[in-house]
This record gives C-alpha cells, structure tokens and sequence, in this order.
C-alpha cells in the first residue's frame, strides 16, 4: 500500500502531466526548428559570401588594366579598386605575395599557391588571424602566373550570428512558457468534467445515494458518465433486490418460527393431562415446521447466489434429471399419476440444479393437482411441458409466477414459499434457457423449460484417427 500511495505522489495530477508533456513536447518542437533555422540561416549566409567573393575575384582578375601613381610612377592593376570593401593580393605561392595591406592580409597558404599554379581552380576557406578570422578566396589571374585572394572580415557575420542565436533562444524561451501556459489552460479546462465526475462519485460513495448522474455532451467524458449510470442502475437494482429478498425472508419465516416457538412452549408446560397421542401430534408439527423452515432456508440460500457456488459443468441427459426427479416427487403425492413422453436431449449445465428445478416443476403440478389426477410430461427438443388438471393460472397472475415469493391469493392458503418457481427460473437462465407458464389443454397450468442442447451426447474424446485410401492417419 505504501509502494502504491509513494507512486501516485510521483506521478502527480493527471492535469500536471498534461501541462509538463505538453510543455515537452513543444519545447522540443522548438528547439528542434531554432536549431535548423539557426544553421540554415547560417550556411546560407556563408554560401551567399562565398558566392559574392568569388563572382568579385573573377570579375577584378579579368580586368588587366594597371593604373600608374603620379607621383611615384608606380603602377598597380585596377582589380585592387575593383575588389570594393574587402582586402586583396595577388599571390605568387606560398612565400610570395603583394598586398595593398600587408599587416593586416592573411598570409596565404597551399591551397592559394595551387590556384596561382594552376593546379586548382579555386579555393575557398576560412582563416584565423591575430587581427580575426577571415573568409579567403582565390582565383587564377589570366595571362599571368599568380592569383588573385580575396579576404573579407568574418567579424560582422559572427556577431550577426550571435545576436540570431540570442533572438532565436529568447524567442524560444517565450515559447515554451506560452505553450506551458496553454497546456494548463486546456488540460484544466478538458478535465473540469473529471473533476465534477469524480467529486459526483465521492459524493455517492458518501451518501449512497445512487441517483444517475447527468450527461452533457457526446465525448469521451460523457460515455464515461453514461457507463457509470449503468453501473448506478445495476448496483441500485442489485441492492433493491436485496433489500426485497430481506423483506421477504423476514415476513415468510416469522409464520413458521411462531408455529414452531408455540408448540415447543406447549411441549416445555405439557404435564400429565397431554396424553400420548396429543404429544405425538405435537412432535409431528413440529418436524413439518422444522422441515418447512429448513426447505426455506434453503431456496433462500440458492436464491441469494448470483452464481452458483463451484458450479460442475457437465454433458447430461435431461430426460435422466427428469426420471431422477420424477421418482422422487411420485413418493410424495402417491395420489397423482404421472405420465411421461421423453426423447434424450442432452445440455451442458450442473446436474444437482437441473434436477431441483425439474423437482420444484413437478412438486408444483402434483401440489394443484386434484386428488387421482394426472401430470404430463413431455420432453422433446428441448422443450419440457409439465401439465396439470388443477384449476389453473389466472391470466393476471402469469406474468409473476416466477417472482420471488408470488403467491396468488388461492396459493395463499396451500403449503409453500412462493421460492420454487423463482430458482427454476434462475437455473433455466444460468443454463441458457427460460421458463414460461401457460394455460394446459387438459384445463390446469403448463409450465414450460426450454433448454439449449442437441439430440446426441458431445463426444467426450476426439474421434479416432481412420485410413485414408493411401493407408495414411487424417
């Protein structure tokens, strides 16, 4: 129990998780998409600074012209005006090269001699300095056998790249407190109908009052609703049931306990003025009175199941349950005859509550039967008639004859508890079946149990292996 209460604590409230998986999520959507953007952005700006500096390389190496100073009739070649804002040189190799800027010119390096030697078209790259870090390009001049390099300050790009990296992130940041803020908002106000159903189901558990909830809307919450109403509605009709069964049983044992505690009394004051046969009579009493309320205790006992305690399925005969029951219910009414026309029908269910129910059948044909009447019996198909020559069923009283304790008024005064009819209703439905009552064509009642089953026994083992034609098992 304390495992289970620590992992609740841990886990949180169904709205926190939803709040910190939404927040996750787009957290890592965001983060996702700024890291591309930031790399995107920035290989593209490279590509489009390579691009520029190597259309202005071979644009001013084309150009041959020379321009000559005045004053120092030196003469230098116009690529160095052509070049605009970024430092040039024309490199001979490795170790030779002019520059307008010398201090401040990365010196060139391999790949910059391998475009004056013409051993490459161009070289593109980056190179550290102790004054920055430049993007070099170089190009092969024509007519001559140098190159001309290119050196634009990366300086300007990096802190570009800097404050898109601080916008990117703050932007980012904003984000995620935006989208944890949504996520709460939407997760307490999607679970707002949980929280009312859950404080519905405390207040039931509370009070017991088992009143349906309401249901608004058609979603997942309202469906959850709804199954719970069932719920509601099963255990109010189970507890209504119960509280019945409770009612009943207190009001149809008071009349034999009293019977019973009367004549004991007689028996405890008795002197010698009883004689012996009025005690014999006495005694008799009270063993019917005793059987009686035992016979009730027990139809009350199996009424109250649900399920059958341990039930033992089994393949069986129901003409046999019915043979069984016969000779037992001809043993208590020697008057009545019996008469029997039965073709084997074969069910799955529990012997001991079949037979009790085909008992209960019988003994209520022989109870309204009249004295040397006759009882049929008839099984075919599945379908068993119990029919008697007694007065009847009204059509009034029909539809509850299988209740619990239904007695009508000409019952009322004739031995029994009004439970037997009710347990064959309830052993016919655990087997898959029903029970119904009608009016008989010999002039009483007619009670009849429709079983599932078939004509022929399920086999009990799988049938043996034959030959085939080829001498092979199959």
């Amino acid at each position: 129990m304390t495992m289970t209460a620590t992992s609740s604590r841990y886990r949180g409230s169904l709205a926190g998780r939803v709040t910190l998986l939404t927040t996750l999520a787009v957290a890592g959507s965001i983060a996702l998409i700024a890291v591309g953007l930031y790399f995107v952005v920035r290989i593209q700006l490279q590509a489009n600074m390579d691009e520029s500096l190597l259309t202005r390389a071979t644009s001013a190496a084309a150009n041959t012209a020379s321009i000559q100073d005045a004053r120092t009739g030196a003469s230098f070649p116009t690529w160095v005006l052509n070049a605009g804002d970024i430092q040039v040189a024309e490199v001979y190799d490795s170790h030779n090269y002019w520059s307008p800027t010398l201090g401040t010119f990365p010196r060139p390096g391999v790949p910059e001699e391998a475009v004056a030697k013409r051993e490459a078209k161009q070289s593109v790259r980056t190179v550290s300095t102790s004054v920055g870090v430049f993007r070099v390009v170089a190009v092969p001049i024509p007519d001559s056998d140098s190159a001309l390099m290119l050196a634009q300050s990366l300086g300007p790009q990096q802190e570009m790249y800097k404050r898109l990296g601080f916008v990117v992130l703050f932007f980012g940041a904003a984000g995620v407190v935006a989208a944890a803020f949504a996520g709460w908002v939407v997760a307490a106000g999607g679970l707002r109908p949980v929280r009312r159903l859950t404080a519905s189901v405390d207040r039931i558990a509370t009070t017991e009052d088992l009143t349906p909830l309401p249901v608004e809307g058609d979603d997942e919450i309202a469906r959850l609703a709804t199954s719970f109403n069932r719920m509601l509605t099963a255990v109010s009709a189970s507890r209504d049931r119960q509280r019945q069964l409770v009612a009943d049983a207190s009001h149809e044992l008071r009349t034999p306990l009293t019977s019973l505690r009367t004549n004991v009394e007689l028996l405890t004051q008795a002197d010698a003025s009883i004689s012996g046969e009025q005690r014999a009579d006495l005694l008799g009493d009270i063993r019917a009175q005793i059987e009686e309320l035992t016979n009730l205790i027990g139809d009350l006992v199996e009424l109250a199941r649900d399920e059958p305690a341990e039930p033992t399925l089994e393949t069986i005969d129901l003409s046999d349950v019915v043979d069984r029951a016969l000779s037992r219910v001809r043993l208590r009414a020697p008057s009545v005859t019996f008469t029997e026309e039965m073709s084997p029908w074969w069910v799955m269910g529990d012997a001991s509550s079949l037979e009790r129910a085909v008992t209960n059948l019988l003994d209520n044909a022989a109870k309204w039967s009249p004295a040397s009447g006759t009882v049929h019996i008839s099984l075919n198909a599945g379908v068993l008639n119990v029919d008697d020559e007694g007065p009847g069923i009204a059509d009034a009283d029909i539809p509850y004859v299988f209740d619990r304790f239904y007695r009508s008024t000409e019952a009322r005064s004739m031995p029994g508890s009004g439970l037997g009819l009710a347990i064959v209703r309830q052993v016919a439905e655990r087997t898959g079946g029903s029970v119904s009552a009608a009016r008989s064509p010999y002039g009483g009642a007619r009670m009849t149990l429709r079983l599932p089953g078939s004509a022929s026994p399920r086999p009990t083992e799988p049938p043996a292996a034959v030959l085939n034609d080829e001498g092979l098992k199959h």
